[in-house]
């Protein structure tokens, strides 16, 4: 099974790219000019096994991240396909360092986020944290899917975000992985 796809956007205030192939070995390629948004995708793409392809231009970062958050949803979602036949639910509870994080997911084509990282200062590395918070809302808008991130603590923000990240790609990964025991969609409403 080859579960990939490709997502341009092109507005009057950026020109972005993304390919996602669910079945990868975990490899970024590209970058975003955003050293701390490549370390996100990077956590991202090898903890949930997925090869990830970006290039983004932009006028300002805020512009930028949304738009790469979009194209990266909407690339995941259309490699789902119909979404039949796979686990649906994923969740992970990870640690790094003295933060620990716990992440939901269920692919259910409804888009609803409840992200709560709990970052303590304006920035992490080169980057807004309002940017970070608003990038993993735009990525369950845009796949849709329900997501939840609960950074249960930490002190170190950097820390905190890490942690988050790993836990929503293992639990992407999870949910996303195929149920060979599961035929058509896996809802007891038979559509998902």
């Amino acid at each position: 099974m080859r579960r990939e796809a490709e997502v341009s956007r092109a507005t009057g205030e950026t020109r972005v790219r993304v390919l996602a192939r669910l079945e990868g070995e975990g490899r970024l390629e590209g970058s975003t000019g955003i050293k701390f948004l490549d370390h996100i995708l990077g956590l991202l793409a090898y903890h949930s096994l997925a090869d990830l392809s970006v290039s983004a231009e932009w006028d300002l970062k805020h512009h930028g991240v949304e738009d790469l958050a979009i194209c990266l949803g909407e690339a995941i979602g259309r490699a789902l396909g119909g979404r039949e036949g796979l686990a649906r639910f994923g969740f992970a509870v990870v640690p790094m360092d003295e933060a620990l994080a716990e992440a939901s997911v269920d692919l259910v084509r409804r888009a609803h986020a409840n992200i709560r990282i709990g970052l303590m200062g304006s920035r992490v590395e080169d980057m807004a944290s309002e940017d970070i918070d608003h990038f993993l809302q735009s990525l369950a808008q845009s796949i849709p899917a329900v997501i939840h991130v609960n950074v249960r603590y930490g002190v170190n923000d950097h820390h905190r975000v890490e942690a988050a990240v790993k836990a929503l790609a293992l639990a992407l990964r999870s949910a996303w992985s195929p149920d060979p025991r599961r035929r058509g969609p896996p809802s007891s409403k038979g559509v998902i």
